[in-house]
């Protein structure tokens, strides 16, 4: 079967800026004289979305083993892009591994490019430790675990299926070394530069804005004004521990926060990757 590339993976460790880039494109691909607000995220939801598996294939997961799951995964995605005539965005937070048979888990076929959202670990290591609503040590643990995942073990059905994340390098290397076009935005080169950083990545895609159009979206998805949103009506993708999901959104915060000896522990096992993308 013949597929069009129409399919753009917004692929990151978390917090990383995904969902900052995931709102921005809310704002530019709807004409508004408002912000688009942070629960109404519809143009770029996730793909591990369970209710999203269960429509598609119209078999309850709940009824499946994660492995199958998995496995049925790349054909849901093409599914996926054979039925759309647009270009579809979906945020992913999982490691682009290839499966047990040998099948990529990201089919190059249906994928018209990757952006993909790297950040310093250490600053990451602070805001997922925020975002987990646990303490330092234990982001650093997530941090270097090749293992790592989401609802992994859960006792309790989650609307997200299981997603394998591993650690951060590892998931870094499986998507930017990875037989798909990408596209990497630093975090902080978005913060720094945001009206370049994110013209760019629109260039890659071959998506042409006009400069006031990019400009306004950029300026609707302030990191003052999501966090104004959070403080108001609350964000459903924010850990129900967490105090927010929306926290800083700056850089160098680690030094706030890590002591020495996790610094050194996560430079450690990550200083290739670290210093390739001048983290060092």
């Amino acid at each position: 079967m013949r597929y069009s590339k129409n399919i753009v993976w917004l692929a990151s460790y978390p917090k990383s800026g995904n969902t900052w880039f995931r709102v921005f494109l809310s704002n530019l691909l709807d004409v508004r004289d408002a912000p688009a607000h942070i629960n109404e995220l519809r143009q770029t939801p996730i793909i591990s979305s369970r209710p999203m598996f269960d429509q598609l294939t119209g078999i309850a997961s709940s009824d499946l083993p994660p492995d199958i799951i998995h496995a049925w995964q790349p054909d849901v995605f093409r599914h996926i892009a054979a039925n759309s005539t647009e270009l579809q965005f979906f945020k992913i937070h999982d490691a682009n591994f290839p499966l047990k048979d040998g099948q990529l888990f990201i089919p190059p076929e249906i994928t018209k490019g990757v952006l993909y959202f790297v950040r310093n670990p250490l600053d990451v290591c602070v805001s997922f430790a925020h975002h987990m609503a646990k303490d330092i040590d234990h982001a650093v643990k997530v941090l270097n675990n090749e293992s790592f995942g989401f609802c992994m073990h859960s006792t309790n059905l989650s609307h997200q299926l299981r997603q394998l994340v591993s650690d951060w390098s590892s998931h870094v290397k499986s998507w930017t070394e990875s037989h798909l076009p990408v596209h990497v935005m630093r975090y902080e080169d978005m913060l720094e530069n945001p009206e370049k950083t994110f013209s760019e990545a629109l260039e890659f895609l071959d998506l042409s804005y006009k400069k006031e159009d990019i400009e306004k979206a950029i300026k609707f998805s302030k990191f003052a004004q999501l966090k104004a949103q959070e403080q108001q009506e609350g964000f459903k993708e924010k850990n129900i521990k967490a105090k927010s999901f929306f926290r800083k959104g700056v850089t160098n915060d680690w030094k706030n926060h890590l002591s020495q000896e996790q610094v050194n522990a996560i430079v450690e096992k990550h200083k290739d990757v670290m210093k390739r993308f001048g983290y060092n």
